[in-house]
């Protein structure tokens, strides 16, 4: 740069000098040649050429600073280019790093994708299983709420049935417990009408008599006579059964070959198997009366098994006072075909002494499976393969057509002897144990309620023939509720007016 300077200037100098400096003189006024506006335009040469000068050695600093400038980019330049490449190299080491890790991590993935779909599948199965398990269950748990449902409304009924008949019982021993206060008072009158026992004697006697012939002339015609036992006979029939206080006494009674043993096992739930059970028998296996204790202590129960009216000698009217019929709590006619004269006999007694009764047909089962047998002979129907509804459908024809034929049998018997109907009860044997043992049982008709009306008996009963004994059977006041009855109806006899004669 200064070399440019230096050959510039000597340029201008030698310029000047060729010009005109030749012709200068020594007060320096321009000579002859040199005039004063060259000698000007030569000045504003030179100061524009300073301008330039300073302007280009401006512009070679610039130019230095700027190669200085370009030359520390260039380093810089470099020095990014280097640590660019190094991070390129770190990269392309991480980016490697990252696509083995990529691919372990797919790798990873796909074998974890197999095992969660191995596992779903697995899932989805035993899902299957389960709607399958709780699809069954939910069925065997709706048909056993079905069957629920329906021993619910059974025992609901047998309920219903059980607190009517306690309100009818309850009902009934209030008036039995009326009728005795009354009785009471009446045998307290008859005891102050004693003075007036002389005057009545002989109308007694009369009437003694009357009765003597009446009966004399009934047992001519054939008409059975009606037999009061003593108290003695009583205490005696008593005895012979080892009647206690304490217990509740069942007589089952009935002809021969009724089923009267094994419906007294099945009541103990018993079978006739069983070491325990009493004997039984296509004939009369019983020929003496028969005491069987009830072998759970939980009832106080005695059962008897009575003869069969055919296997002793004595006549269907003498056979309810020979048995000592009139000492129980409670009587059961059981009968097997048809209703005797001896059943109608018992029946009639019971009512003279209000003795609960029960009529009772056995061998349900043995009698609908007779039935079904002959409706089968009977169809035109010659297929053998019966299905299972038509024999459902068969049984249920049969059941009702023997519940029909019984009870309008029972009906028709009970008024032609001109005593008031009354339930009867249609039992199987093998059904009541199955009652007794579990309380539940297939092919139930009546077995549930006799039970349950048996066990309401024994706790109302009790109470109602307390009451009943002490007034009727108390040996203290016989002959004076005898003499009162007499007394009372000669005295109505003469005024024939309902009233008391003996009341204040």
């Amino acid at each position: 740069m200064g070399a440019r300077l230096s050959t510039l200037f000597k340029n201008i100098f030698w310029s000047l000098s060729k010009d005109g400096f030749r012709g200068l003189s020594k007060d320096r006024f321009w000579p002859g040649s040199l005039s004063k506006d060259r000698c000007w335009s030569l000045l504003k040469d030179c100061n524009r050429l300073l301008v330039r000068i300073d302007g280009l050695l401006e512009a070679e600093a610039a130019l230095e600073q700027a190669r200085n400038e370009t030359d520390a980019a260039k380093a810089e330049i470099a020095e990014l280019i280097r640590s660019n490449q190094e991070s390129q190299e770190k990269a392309m080491a991480a980016q490697q790093a990252a696509e083995q890790a990529a691919a372990a991590s797919q790798d990873q993935a796909r074998r974890e994708m197999e095992a969660m779909a191995q596992a779903a599948k697995a899932a989805n199965d035993a899902r299957l299983l389960a709607e399958a398990a709780a699809h069954t269950a939910n069925e065997e748990a709706e048909q056993k709420a079905a069957e629920a449902e329906e021993e619910r409304k059974r025992t609901a009924v047998v309920q219903e049935q059980a607190k009517r008949d306690a309100q009818a019982t309850q009902e009934q021993a209030e008036r039995l417990q009326e009728a005795a206060d009354e009785e009471k008072r009446k045998a307290t009158a008859a005891q102050k009408a004693a003075n007036v026992s002389k005057k009545v004697a002989e109308e007694q006697v009369k009437t003694a008599n009357a009765a003597k012939q009446e009966a004399e002339r009934k047992l001519k015609e054939g008409i059975q006579p009606v037999a009061t036992p003593s108290p003695e006979e009583v205490r005696a029939a008593k005895r012979k059964v080892q009647y206690r206080e304490d217990l509740f006494h069942f007589a089952v009674a009935g002809v021969a070959g009724a089923g009267k043993s094994s419906l007294i096992n099945a009541f103990c739930g018993l079978r006739n198997k069983n070491l325990r059970a009493a004997a039984t028998g296509v004939t009369e296996t019983t020929l003496a009366m028969a005491r069987i204790p009830h072998p759970d202590a939980e009832y106080p129960l005695v059962w008897y098994d009575i003869p069969g009216a055919g296997t002793l000698k004595i006549s269907d009217w003498q056979y309810f006072n020979a048995q000592g019929l009139y000492i129980f709590d409670c009587i059961i006619i059981l009968f097997d075909n048809r209703f005797t004269m001896t059943d109608i006999a018992i029946l009639t007694n019971c009512r003279r002494f209000r003795i609960p009764t029960y009529i009772v047909r056995s061998k349900a089962d043995q009698h609908i499976s007779n039935i079904m047998d002959d409706m089968a002979n009977d169809s035109e129907d010659d297929d053998d393969d019966e299905s299972e509804y038509k024999k459902k459908k068969l049984y249920q024809a049969a059941r009702e057509q023997f519940i029909q034929q019984t009870r309008k049998s029972v009906k028709d018997n009970l008024e032609g002897a001109n005593i008031p109907d009354q339930k009867v009860y249609i039992v199987s044997n093998k059904t009541m144990i199955g009652v007794v043992k579990s309380k539940q049982a297939v092919k139930v008709i009546d077995e549930i309620e006799l039970l349950n009306d048996l066990i309401q008996e024994t706790q109302t009963r009790r109470a109602r023939r307390d009451a009943e004994v002490d007034i009727i059977m108390n040996e203290r006041w016989w002959p004076m509720i005898e003499i009162f009855k007499l007394l009372y109806c000669f005295l109505r006899a003469l005024t024939n007016v309902d009233v008391d004669p003996f009341s204040p």
